[in-house]
């Protein structure tokens, strides 16, 4: 075993007299609340971006596909459906799926009062993992035979209504200078905690939105696009222009949603600035914790120094005890943080004002990759910030610390 290890292991348990010990146990309480407190922050607002901007293309996609054409604010303009296209975007380095929609405004009406809603038809071939998460009673629209009167309601709108699952559904649509009636069956409740959303949209068959418009089969609102990397979705959207006709656009979520993920952002530059707050916290923590072993134990180090020990070997020493120090500051952090996590997860102690916030709770991500990057950061900021003491060192005279201890 290397002398500076063996030494590092034997000299100066954290508990032992003086001060060194009681300041050893601060330094490592310091790091791993520092730890804590940076974990649990990234993964909230990792929380917070996955929650927020699930649900915003649970109800639409990624990046969107519609006419150039004049719209109407109740109505998309028509796109002719294009397999050739389709079969291209689906092989398109990135996007994951390709589906249709159309959009069309109406009205329920019931014994009590009016109120204004948009259908949203989706496909048959639709990806409705997020409306069957969201689902909180009865089950998904039924869209795979024939053209389907089945509906999903928010709760929103079901309380407003008092209406249940298994209740029929008044609907008129506007259509030219008049309207259309429809009588849908309401077939499931969702709830996904956007108001914006819940309190306007009414989910069920594409096939009825066609049969509204005086549509043929081949008349959709729009493609959906979902992608594989939401970080790269600028790149998809690039390479997916590149394939579009001149009577198309494209509306990425981003693009679609500015104010929405500009907030998003924003908690992003505030949880940089706790980080670096957190790691200035761990460094001093430890630094403080080295400079008091160190003036602590300088008549050792003089006595190491006369016995031949260069102040690189006397360095190394402190060194090991310190990153040993870091090291349990490190894990503990670690642990708590992922205990915290596993609690908020399984039990939702921390609640939210729906309203307000567009979740129940506060959401937490459990990622390796946040703890990975989190934990080396801390250490290596701390091992950083040793150097400084650590130099302190070179200046010890054996002869002078010696004598002060006879």
């Amino acid at each position: 075993m290397l002398f500076e290890r063996f030494v590092a292991q034997r000299f100066m348990p954290r508990r032992g007299g003086g001060f060194s010990g009681p300041l050893s146990s601060i330094a490592v309480a310091g790091i791993a609340l520092g730890v804590v407190v940076m974990v649990m922050a990234v993964s909230i607002l990792r929380g917070f971006q996955a929650d927020i901007s699930g649900k915003v293309v649970g109800f639409g996609s990624h990046i969107t596909i519609s006419s150039f054409g004049g719209q109407l604010a109740y109505a998309d303009a028509p796109v002719e459906t294009d397999d050739a296209l389709m079969a291209t975007l689906r092989a398109t380095e990135g996007v994951r799926h390709v589906q249709c929609y159309a959009n069309k405004g109406g009205m329920v009406k019931t014994e009590e009062q009016i109120y204004g809603i948009m259908f949203r038809g989706l496909s048959a071939d639709y990806d409705t993992t997020f409306f069957a998460s969201c689902l909180t009673e009865g089950r998904l629209p039924d869209m795979a035979a024939k053209t389907s009167n089945d509906v999903l309601v928010s709760t929103t709108i079901a309380s407003k209504l008092h209406l249940a699952v298994g209740d029929k559904l008044r609907t008129y649509f506007w259509q030219d200078n008049g309207y259309r009636s429809r009588a849908f069956v309401v077939c499931g409740l969702y709830n996904t905690d956007l108001t914006e959303m819940d309190e306007l949209y009414v989910v069920g068959d594409l096939r009825q939105v066609q049969k509204l418009n005086g549509w043929d089969s081949t008349m959709v609102g729009g493609y959906e696009l979902l992608v594989d990397d939401f970080d790269r979705l600028d790149e998809t959207a690039a390479r997916v222009v590149e394939h579009l006709p001149y009577d198309l656009q494209l509306t990425t979520v981003r693009q679609a949603n500015p104010a929405l993920f500009s907030w998003l952002d924003l908690l992003e530059a505030n949880i940089t600035l706790i980080l670096a707050i957190m790691c200035l916290v761990s460094a001093v923590a430890i630094v403080s914790a080295l400079l008091i072993m160190i003036f602590e134990k300088s008549a050792t180090i003089g006595l190491l120094k006369a016995l031949g020990a260069s102040n690189r070997s006397v360095r190394r020493i402190f060194m090991l005890k310190a990153s040993r120090l870091i090291a349990t500051g490190v894990l503990v952090g670690d642990a708590v943080a992922l205990a915290l996590s596993y609690v908020q997860n399984r039990w939702h102690l921390l609640t939210l004002d729906p309203e307000s916030y567009s979740m129940a709770h506060v959401p937490v991500e459990i990622s390796a990759w946040t703890y990975v990057a989190i934990t080396l950061g801390t250490v290596a900021v701390c091992l950083l910030a040793l150097l400084l003491p650590a130099r302190y060192i070179s200046g010890i005279n054996p002869a002078r610390t010696m004598r002060v201890e006879r």
